[in-house]
């Protein structure tokens, strides 16, 4: 493709070359450099891109985006440089531009929130798919065009990786794509240039605070709202904390869904329950459809997810039957996944990884009156040791026994984590015991599992690795 195609939709000064310069790929990753390709200086929070110039001239990079405009003197006349303000707005453009715009080709339904993002898309792709239309995902678990699975690094992949996943979407024919939008593809640009059809918010907790992330709650709850103001039509939960903040300059009309107000969604006569199996949820949906929900996923946080679900399906199905078979049957890979490996205990997998998620799992949990909650958890290496400290409060004040272990310990001692977490975990008088084996601490709680437990495996979710000293184990 020309060099002026892809750049139709960007600022940019041409310092030097050619917009008629052919370009076969973009790459921002200078060790996938190869001839007549685009190389982007993405400057990122660990490394700047300018430094790998030098490499993008030896190997044959056709054009060379930069920010740093004093960096084009050691680059020869024969390639092509264009200045920008910022790489990775650019970045976002043109790599729409090179995949010919697919998410303009889709359906595409964006959600944002701090946690329950994985579940709802994963309801809201069951019910579509029930409905007869063919969905792709992306998020936390990978990408999926209909079964077929795709690896993600990120939540939300770097906006090259996500134009590439929308064009093999649109391929394989798909008419819909739901993804997880997260805080940092919103503050990167990852999403940049994309107006979402619907765009979601479920709800907002402190999290993501720190270096690298976000420097305050103030700007991850910006971030979160930016969605907002690129999205045509918005869905919102009306009980989150501070969603008058996250509405503020909104740009799109609103849909509303909950369980305390007179919302467009809402859920009344909420009973828990339990069947051999599974712990179950049931309610009355009233507002703009009017039918009974039962879910075989746990909590009051099903509740909210599946309204979501609801409220973005009923703009493409009016088929009410479909609606509560696909919620009734959803699971999702490590999400409050129950594993059936006995009849006297419940062994259940969740994501749950920071404090409010935690808190949110035990005390729904807690509800269906289990002989002891058993949680089994640690805290990932190089993170906010804040995070160590609550997590270990929430899980002795909530469950009857923890078991501390290790969970992506990365460049630290396991134990050191471990003796963080304990730090919370004196704050209340929960029983707890030290395991540092993940493995070990699993078999643990199995051999010492009591008649009528529920048995929670927190933090993993559907990962299965440990981050080690810069691998995965």
């Amino acid at each position: 493709m020309k060099l002026r195609k892809i750049c139709e939709e960007i600022e940019y000064t041409l310092l030097q070359g050619s917009l008629e310069t052919e370009v076969r790929d973009i790459i921002y990753d200078s060790r996938k450099i190869a001839p007549e390709t685009m190389f982007v200086c993405m400057v990122g929070a660990v490394t700047d891109g300018h430094k790998y110039i030098p490499d993008a001239v030896e190997k044959g990079a056709s054009v060379i985006v930069l920010e740093k405009e004093e960096e084009a003197a050691q680059i020869p006349e024969n390639i092509t440089v264009l200045k920008v303000e910022s790489a990775r707005l650019a970045l976002a453009l043109m790599s729409a531009a090179l995949f010919d715009h697919p998410a303009r080709k889709l359906v595409t339904i964006g959600l944002t929130g701090t946690k329950g993002k994985t579940t709802t898309t994963y309801m809201i792709k069951k019910v579509l798919e029930m409905a007869g239309k063919k969905v792709g995902l992306i998020g936390t678990i990978g990408a999926m065009i209909g079964e077929e699975h795709l690896p993600s690094k990120n939540t939300t992949p770097e906006s090259y990786e996500l134009h590439r996943m929308f064009a093999a979407m649109v391929e394989a024919g798909c008419e819909y794509v739901v993804m997880e939008v997260s805080s940092q593809g919103l503050k990167l640009d990852r999403t940049a240039g994309i107006l979402f059809d619907y765009g979601i918010f479920t709800n907002i907790e402190p999290d993501h605070i720190g270096p690298n992330e976000h420097k305050d709650f103030d700007d991850y709850l910006h971030c979160k709202s930016m969605l907002l103001k690129q999205c045509k039509h918005g869905i919102v939960n009306m009980d989150a904390d501070f969603i008058d903040r996250v509405l503020e300059g909104h740009t799109c009309d609103i849909e509303t869904y909950g369980v305390n107000g007179d919302y467009d969604f809402k859920a009344q006569d909420i009973k828990l329950f339990t069947k051999p199996g599974c712990l179950c949820v049931s309610y009355d949906l009233k507002g703009k459809m009017d039918f009974p929900v039962e879910i075989h996923v746990p909590g009051m946080f099903s509740v909210y997810n599946s309204l979501c679900a609801i409220a973005i399906c009923s703009h493409f199905t009016e088929d009410v039957e479909k609606i509560q078979t696909a919620l009734e049957n959803v699971k999702v890979k490590g999400r409050v996944e129950i594993i059936p490996i006995s009849k006297r205990f419940t062994l259940m997998i969740d994501y749950a990884h920071n404090a409010m998620s935690l808190e949110s799992l035990l005390t729904s949990l807690k509800q269906y009156n289990p002989k002891r909650l058993v949680t089994v958890f640690g805290c990932g290496g190089n993170r906010s040791k804040e995070r160590r400290f609550e997590m270990g409060e929430v899980s002795s004040r909530l469950s009857d026994f923890t078991i501390v272990t290790s969970d992506n310990p990365r460049f630290e001692e396991p134990m050191d984590i471990i003796n963080d977490i304990l730090v919370g975990v004196k704050k209340a008088d929960g029983e707890y015991v030290t395991v540092p084996d993940r493995k070990d601490a699993i078999r643990y709680a199995i051999l010492n599992a009591k008649d009528g437990d529920v048995i929670i495996l927190a933090g993993k979710g559907h990962e299965d690795y440990q981050e080690i000293k810069g691998k995965n184990n």
